[in-house]
């Protein structure tokens, strides 16, 4: 039966240090082959960076503690509009349509870790810092990806009569 709805999102533990489950929900996106305590390491090791630059540079960003820079982070690399590929009378359109919520954090997810995975010779954890600190504070390749599907859809909007 395809197309069935699964329960993850309520099997989903938070993450034992924040006690955040949007935080769980990303470790499982880095985690390649089954690695969770990799994962884990890698996030967590992020956020301790994160913690220190913020000791550095208090002005830098609106967060509180590191928690808070990568939910910033989550929400400004969040799409709100996207363009889909509809078919109508033989001719294929680019038809702008807004993002729903679970796609918007799981765009987000996808756009950061391609970010941080694309750049090479550096450890992960501190790529990975790179990147949320950059999004937090509006910068960064995940953000260009997100400007670049919003200028897209801007772009289409002609077509925006296609939408359902």
């Amino acid at each position: 039966m395809a197309g069935r709805i699964t329960h993850s999102a309520a099997q989903l533990r938070p993450d034992p240090k924040f006690n955040d489950k949007v935080l769980a929900k990303f470790t499982n996106c880095i985690m390649l082959d089954g690695k969770k305590t990799s994962a884990e390491r890698v996030v967590y090791d992020a956020l301790d960076e994160i913690k220190a630059r913020m000791a550095k540079h208090p002005d830098a960003v609106d967060a509180k503690d590191e928690l808070g820079v990568f939910h910033q982070a989550i929400n400004n690399v969040k799409p709100y509009l996207e363009v889909r590929s509809k078919r109508i009378g033989g001719a294929n359109y680019q038809v702008p349509m807004q993002v729903k919520s679970n796609r918007q954090q799981s765009l987000a997810f996808r756009w950061i870790i391609s970010a941080v995975r694309s750049e090479k010779g550096r450890p992960t954890h501190l790529k990975l810092c790179d990147e949320l600190w950059a999004a937090a504070r509006g910068e960064g390749k995940a953000m260009t990806t997100r400007d670049q599907t919003h200028r897209m859809a801007e772009a289409n909007k002609a077509f925006a009569h296609f939408a359902r």
